[in-house]
């Protein structure tokens, strides 16, 4: 006779387990301590055997009949239950042990050992930060092309293309390496081409690798020209202001003792505040007596009535052999954006702060000129000391946070 939902629910517990039979081998099994757990009794390949089908009330009276017609088609179609369950099981375990950050920390440590220290550990931050959250839980076999393009427009919407870019490159990769050691069928990537905008398509030639920066400013404090060009070109990687606002820079807008340059942004029409490391002061005070008489910091050679040629710090750097395919007077702000975001940890609203973009609060509102002053004041410190670091050959060390 069929079970029914009352019986159930006032079956009592005994002193030994007993079953309740309902039909088709199923039956609940009630224990001393009074659980009450659904079984299956069937036979395969002439041999009798058991499964759980879960536990009452968790599992209903009618759930419970519905897993035992699943398994019924299985055993219909040759199939043990147990083993086939048994086989999920394993297939469920397998997918987590081969989680896209599992499959991606294995090639790290595979082909990380050829790479130059610097580069390995951007590249793991890069993992760290910007894919394993959303997707290294994940099995790598499973991942779509969508799903990864999910992950890479949280990237993009921070502004650092060149970021997105190696994220892409980074985890085709590691999609790669699982189609080769056969823990994915194929690599997702691929169908991203031509999704992504092109990152060099509004920017002007940047370095972003701190090897090849530390190499630039080494023959930027080489150059042997005047003074005042001699300064600016070593300010500009170190403030990464627009070369138009470095040229125009007034001595009345800066204070020496206070380490603040103050000044109205151009293109922005906004007043702007670049704090002063202790690296710029210096050079600053070096330059002052030389340019102090004029309105400018850095006056034209033929007049002190007029700034710098904006052709002046270009020349120079094209003398020294850099050339404009390699970085420009502009490029030094994305050389600093990038390096700042990937390489130290710095907040990207910080860094938006600094390079005189709009940046809003919560409410959509434009946030003044003294936002974050004191951090932003920590950070241009920071920045000049790694650059330091960088034109030593120091190994830098990397850290989060401003």
């Amino acid at each position: 006779m069929p079970l029914t939902d009352v019986a159930i629910r006032n079956a009592k517990p005994a002193a030994k387990s007993f079953k309740l039979y309902d039909t088709g081998g199923l039956y609940l099994e009630i224990s001393p301590a009074g659980g009450k757990w659904w079984r299956l009794k069937y036979r395969f390949n002439g041999k009798e055997n058991r499964i759980s089908l879960g536990v009452y009330p968790d599992v209903t009276l009618s759930n419970a009949r519905e897993r035992r017609a699943e398994a019924r088609k299985k055993l219909a179609n040759g199939i043990d239950p147990s083993r086939d369950r048994k086989a999920q099981k394993s297939a469920e375990a397998n997918r987590a042990e081969n989680s896209f950050e599992k499959v991606a920390r294995e090639w790290f440590g595979k082909f990380s050992p050829s790479w130059a220290p610097a580069h390995a550990t951007r590249k793991i931050r890069l993992f760290d930060r910007d894919i394993f959250p959303w997707i290294g839980q994940r099995p790598i076999a499973e991942i779509t092309a969508p799903e990864l393009l999910s992950v890479l427009r949280r990237i993009e919407k921070r502004g650092v293309r060149e970021t997105e870019r190696r994220a892409l490159v980074a985890c085709g990769q590691v999609f790669r390496y699982a189609v080769a050691s056969a823990r994915a069928e194929r690599d997702p990537s691929g169908d991203l081409r031509g999704a992504l905008p092109p990152v060099n398509a509004e920017h002007f030639a940047a370095i972003t690798e701190p090897e090849q920066l530390g190499a630039i400013l080494k023959a930027l404090d080489a150059y042997e020209g005047t003074l005042p060009v001699r300064c600016a070109m070593r300010l500009m990687p170190m403030l990464f202001v627009r070369p138009g606002e470095l040229r125009k820079a007034e001595w009345a807008h800066i204070d020496l003792d206070a380490a603040e340059w103050r000044y109205l942004v151009t293109k922005t029409k906004r007043d702007h505040i670049v704090p002063l490391s202790k690296q710029a002061v210096k050079l600053l005070r070096e330059v002052l007596p030389v340019t102090g008489r004029s309105k400018y910091v850095f006056p034209s050679s033929r007049s002190n009535t007029r700034p710098m040629s904006d052709n002046a710090i270009l020349a120079a750097m094209r003398t020294m052999g850099i050339p404009k395919d390699v970085t420009t007077g502009h490029g030094f702000r994305a050389t600093a954006r990038t390096i700042l975001d990937e390489v130290l940890g710095v907040r990207i609203d910080l860094i938006e702060h600094q390079l005189a973009h709009a940046v809003k609060d919560p409410n959509g509102r434009a946030y003044n000129r003294t936002a974050f002053l004191p951090e932003r004041k920590k950070m241009m410190q920071r920045w000049a000391n790694y650059l330091d670091k960088l034109k030593a050959g120091v190994e830098v060390s990397i850290r989060q946070g401003t």
